[in-house]
């Protein structure tokens, strides 16, 4: 079987705090180096690997090190690991948004990248305008894009607004749209991010079905990125493990996945303070999670049908912080990723303009909790303003974990109706 794509070696190195990883001055310095001196770019030697669990010294920060798979065309390969582990650098490398610092990258066929929220858009143009354009830089003639047109535009759902300027679009329609591009214009490789969760549970299901579709219907190749370990395990036939911008493991999903889980259940134990995969601007900061029981009592565990209160201690680091303003979301899902439930504050018409504007509590309470005997991990997120990322203050993936255990050996567990973000079992925000 041919390949489709190969990494050699590739690394990628950043310097923190610019946006360009050079100087003039480093540039004058290296060419001088390397190419006067013939010697090894210093460069090359200095900067650290990108673990996020400890702080380093160094201004130089290896995002990824030492790269080097193949995959195979019509391989569906999965891309894991923890936030900061490199799963997006590796895509823009990929995709050639950005360049690697070494090393070097073959892909056969044309690429059709859905990296961040817009990106390959301009806001500026239509929807139907950016299809086109979008379709031309893959080197489609208008023909061959005209009569992908109508499938692409039934797929986003975004008919109705096909000829507005995509700036007016919110994120969700964006990613539709983004994705129907990708798919329907017959890249040879394609290549989709995590912005998948910013859609609704709908179409998650649909554009799974479309890459599945891609990949065994059409035999073209696919790199999957998520955080959701059930869509990888349903869509992907191998994986890739990375691990502090290195590759941790490679091989069978399952197994892949398997390693992955592992790994994520020792962090539950770390400090809520401590964990530095946190993402926001820290402007209110949750400082600690804490399971309660109807009397007040602390737990891990808990049993099916049974009150639960989640408590959580925040601080507030930013004085002008309007807490009125502040949404707030947490879910839990299972050993997986696959989210089971969901608490969004704003659509359950919770105001935190009475909470302290330097520290305290919040609560959610939980009358019963149903759902069947297993681990649970729960994540939470913090927003002021709006819920798109740039307004993120605190968001944690599996920030702790809780135990539901069955009452008895013959009690018939209970599970949610339904799962998605629209599976809530009855709650309240309290403050």
């Amino acid at each position: 079987m041919a390949t489709a794509i190969e990494f050699e070696h590739v690394s990628k190195q950043y310097r923190l705090g610019l946006v360009s990883t050079k100087t003039l001055s480093h540039d004058i310095r290296r060419f001088w180096i390397t190419n006067i001196l013939h010697k090894e770019d210093p460069y090359l030697k200095i900067g650290e690997v990108n673990d996020r669990a400890s702080r380093g010294n160094s201004e130089y920060v290896w995002a990824l090190r030492d790269i080097d798979f193949k995959v195979e065309q019509g391989d569906v390969v999965g891309i894991i690991g923890k936030n900061g582990a490199g799963k997006s650098t590796l895509l823009k490398l990929l995709s050639r948004v950005t360049g690697p610092t070494t090393g070097t990258i073959r892909a056969h066929g044309r690429i059709g990248s859905l990296l961040e929220v817009g990106t390959g858009f301009h806001g500026e143009m239509t929807g139907r305008e950016n299809i086109f354009m979008n379709g031309a830089i893959l080197g489609m003639s208008r023909a061959e894009i005209q009569s992908k047109l109508d499938e692409i535009i039934d797929f986003s759902g975004c008919e109705r607004y096909i000829d507005t300027p995509v700036k007016r679009y919110s994120s969700g329609m964006t990613v539709r749209l983004g994705f129907a591009v990708a798919a329907f214009l017959e890249p040879e490789i394609l290549v989709v991010d995590e912005v998948l969760a910013v859609g609704d549970a709908e179409f998650q299901k649909k554009a799974i079905g479309k890459m599945k579709d891609v990949s065994q219907g059409q035999g073209r190749t696919v790199l999957f990125v998520s955080h959701n370990m059930g869509s990888i395990r349903q869509l992907c036939t191998r994986g890739v493990l990375l691990k502090n911008g290195m590759i941790d493991f490679m091989g069978d999903v399952n197994e892949t996945v398997s390693r992955y889980l592992v790994a994520n259940i020792g962090e539950v134990d770390t400090d809520i303070v401590e964990r530095l995969d946190k993402i926001g601007n820290k402007k209110v900061e949750i400082t600690n999670i804490a399971f309660k029981q109807a009397n007040g009592e602390y737990i891990t565990e808990t049993f099916i049908g049974e009150p639960l209160e989640i408590e959580f201690k925040y601080r507030v680091n930013d004085p002008t912080a309007d807490l009125s303003k502040m949404i707030v979301s947490v879910s839990f899902c299972d050993a997986y990723g696959n989210d089971l439930l969901e608490w969004v504050s704003d659509e359950m018409k919770q105001d935190f303009g009475k909470l302290n504007k330097k520290e305290g509590s919040f609560f959610l309470k939980i009358p019963n909790l149903y759902l069947r005997s297993q681990m649970y991990y729960m994540s939470y997120q913090i927003s002021l303003n709006s819920t798109a990322p740039e307004d993120f203050c605190d968001k944690l993936t599996n920030a702790t974990a809780l135990l539901v255990m069955s009452k008895g050996f013959f009690t018939d567990d209970i599970q949610v109706a339904r799962r998605g973000y629209q599976a809530l079992l009855p709650a309240e925000f309290a403050v």
